[in-house]
């Protein structure tokens, strides 16, 4: 794995503090390998006789120096330093000790929000107090502690938190805490995730509308249409009747008889109904007499 020199990713933050209270500088260091951290006060590195019961950590590239109580000669500029192989960084801020006091106070508050599933999210507080009040975020009144996902950052009295890639599951009710030894304040605001919204075709939306889902308007067109419909059939209908009436043949009328004689044998009325039609007239020929083999 290749080497990389030293970087701060959350630098100090000033602090004010009020004088018997304790202080305390944090810093986040990143490097390969992992680098040796010291601390310095007005340029000169800080040893456990010059401040008296100063504790110093370093875990996990998280730097820490904690004051128990400061006094008006704990007053300075205070640096840390990061060293590795691949070269080194230093982040510097200011301690100020005062006997005066202020509670929180919110000069920036929460502000609601709604983003898209995926956005990343910001929420900004700035805060004024002294001594400087420690902040905590929460949600649904959990308390969020800094991680890859949501990250808690400071700059000055701007505190933030940053959530990488939002989800539905993320929505819900934030808030913000200010606390020192002068008071407490609280900043509220909404989150919002939207999910991603699935078009419906417009054929299968209305496969599920019910009739009585129907505008009035709609039915009245739907029923119109349906009458049009039957009307349209039925036309068609008399037309074909008709049309079949035209083709056939009237029906033919047998010729009246003319004697009351019973009806001669098939043979005999073909040659009447010839006979009959015959435009000149005839002389009426016998028929002939059916002699039966033997």
């Amino acid at each position: 794995m290749s080497t990389q020199a030293p970087t701060f990713t959350q630098p100090l933050q000033s602090v004010v503090a009020l004088e018997g209270s304790a202080a305390t500088f944090q810093a986040q260091a990143s490097g390969n390998p992992v680098p040796e951290v010291s601390w310095f006060r007005d340029g000169q590195v800080l040893t456990a006789a010059a401040l008296p019961g100063a504790q110093i950590s370093f875990s996990d590239g998280r730097a820490v120096l904690m004051i128990p109580a400061v006094t008006a000669a704990h007053s300075g500029r205070f640096s840390v330093r990061a060293t590795n192989g691949a070269g080194q960084a230093t982040s510097t801020a200011e301690l100020l000790v005062t006997v005066e006091t202020a509670p929180p106070n919110f000069i920036q508050r929460l502000q609601s929000m709604t983003v898209r599933q995926g956005s990343q999210v910001r929420l900004d507080v700035r805060v004024t107090g002294i001594p400087t009040p420690v902040v905590k975020f929460y949600r649904e009144g959990a308390e969020i502690q800094s991680s890859a996902d949501f990250q808690i950052v400071q700059d000055g009295d701007l505190y933030s938190l940053l959530i990488a890639e939002a989800f539905p599951e993320d929505s819900g009710t934030y808030s913000v805490s200010a606390s020192n030894s002068s008071g407490r304040t609280t900043s509220t605001a909404e989150l919002l995730v939207q999910g991603e919204e699935v078009a419906v075709p417009a054929k299968k939306t209305k496969t599920f509308v019910s009739t009585s889902q129907i505008s009035q308007t709609r039915q009245a067109r739907v029923e119109k249409r349906m009458e049009a419909s039957f009307e349209s059939t039925a036309m068609m209908e008399m037309q074909i009747e008709d049309g079949d009436l035209a083709h056939k043949a009237p029906p033919r009328v047998p010729p009246k008889p003319t004697s009351k004689s019973p009806t001669p044998p098939t043979g005999v009325s073909k040659v009447a109904a010839t006979r009959h039609q015959s435009p000149s007239p005839v002389r009426p020929v016998k028929a002939p007499i059916h002699t039966p083999h033997r």
